[in-house]
């Protein structure tokens, strides 16, 4: 398989098409284009490789397996795999870039990582990072998701991080990101800002992607050894969409097989009720980047829900908006109530407890699975759910048998 997709895209100036790029103020562009040019210098070489290598295997338990789901596909038919990205450690695909941006940072003498987080599971990876390569650490939540996920606050706290709870607004991730964002600006010498997903202006998009790129390598090379073939469709739930570019690597020059990127449809089609970008927003520019927007005839991006913290974005990466325009990956939605469905089945059939956002994703599968029952579906488990099962059981009847 060639990695000529990967070594393309984006275009030296962090475009993928005509979406992503860096619009940001003078003074931030200076520490991007430092931090581009250190990244490409420095992730490159031998001894970084080496110590990154080392870190995965030995710290966080890569690789993490690729399963066959025997009694889910008995119930639903087709054959559904997972990529046990609950797996890796802090139990979600995030601490495969948090680790690479905590090595980078201390590459370039940095002393704080800052960032946002939304279901929490971007902050508790970055803590971790940050206690590993003994570096500070200050992570910028909204209020609504503090109170939601209560078990990874207490994580980023024992593990060190300071919890800025952020008040303004809607109280959720895109406000975590301009806070995050903020305190950066006032200390970009001595801080760097780890943003948590391919989002942000270059080389971010482009930095996280390669970090995440590791799920789809395993993930190829598992399925291959597994079944002696490629699968017929790859899924993963997109938000910013890191821990579907991932997977989405691993398989893209591969023609025959799909790529689907499921969003989150909330509660309703209503504005304000689901954060599904891709399928219905259109072109615009935040957080320093262009990409597909949920935004009103200003350009504001417009308020946003999921059921899932790590979802709630008005936006998505510009690489997956280009994937949409070329027609490479399809996105299409599932919501809250199939999400909480497949969270439960799959915690009962499979014994394995999702989070909700990668719920999305079990959802569609089982929806594909079942209308083609002789096909090959590979999900990204992208995160196991301890982190929503206060939230599930304050709004949700455990089912009985």
């Amino acid at each position: 398989m060639s990695h000529q997709y990967l070594k393309t895209q984006p275009n030296e100036k962090g475009f993928f098409g005509e979406y992503g790029g860096s619009f940001v103020p003078e003074v931030l562009q200076k520490e991007m284009d430092s931090i581009t040019a250190a990244y490409y210098s420095i992730s490159k070489s031998h001894e970084f490789i080496t110590e990154l290598r080392a870190i995965r295997k030995h710290f966080q338990g890569r690789p993490t397996p690729t399963y066959f789901c025997k009694n889910l596909s008995n119930k639903t038919g087709g054959r559904i795999y997972l990529k046990r990205e609950d797996l890796n450690h802090t139990g979600a695909h995030k601490l495969n870039h948090c680790m690479g941006e905590g090595l980078l940072a201390k590459y370039l003498g940095k002393k704080k990582l800052i960032a946002e987080t939304g279901a929490g599971q971007h902050g508790v990876a970055l803590a971790t990072a940050a206690a590993y390569f003994g570096l500070e650490c200050e992570i910028h939540m909204g209020e609504v998701d503090i109170a939601k996920e209560h078990p990874n606050v207490v994580r980023m706290k024992l593990l060190g991080a300071t919890v800025i709870p952020v008040t303004h607004g809607l109280k959720t991730l895109k406000e975590s990101v301009d806070s995050a964002f903020d305190a950066y600006l006032k200390d970009p010498i001595n801080s760097i800002y780890c943003i948590g997903s391919v989002v942000g202006p270059h080389p971010f998009p482009m930095m996280v992607r390669d970090f995440q790129h590791v799920v789809g390598v395993e993930a190829r090379e598992q399925f291959l050894e597994m079944t002696g073939e490629l699968p017929d469709v790859v899924t993963a739930c997109v938000g910013g969409g890191s821990n579907a570019m991932g997977i989405f690597s691993g398989f893209i020059d591969d023609e025959n097989v799909r790529l689907v990127g499921v969003e989150p449809g909330g509660r309703s089609l209503k504005i304000g009720d689901h954060a599904a970008s891709l399928s219905y927003g259109k072109p615009g520019v935040l957080h320093g980047f262009r990409s597909y927007l949920l935004q009103n005839d200003k350009g504001e991006p417009n308020p946003v829900y999921s059921i899932a913290s790590g979802l709630d974005y008005p936006g998505s990466g510009p690489e997956h908006s280009m994937l949409k325009d070329q027609g490479r990956v399809e996105y299409v939605t599932a919501n809250d109530a199939e999400c909480v469905d497949s969270f439960f089945t799959l915690s009962r059939v499979e014994g394995i407890i999702p989070a909700l956002e990668s719920s999305h994703a079990v959802a569609y599968a089982q929806k594909y699975a079942h209308e083609n029952p002789r096909k090959t579906i590979l999900v990204n488990l992208s995160g196991r759910g301890d982190k929503d099962i206060d939230f599930i059981l304050e709004n949700y009847e455990i089912p009985s048998k």
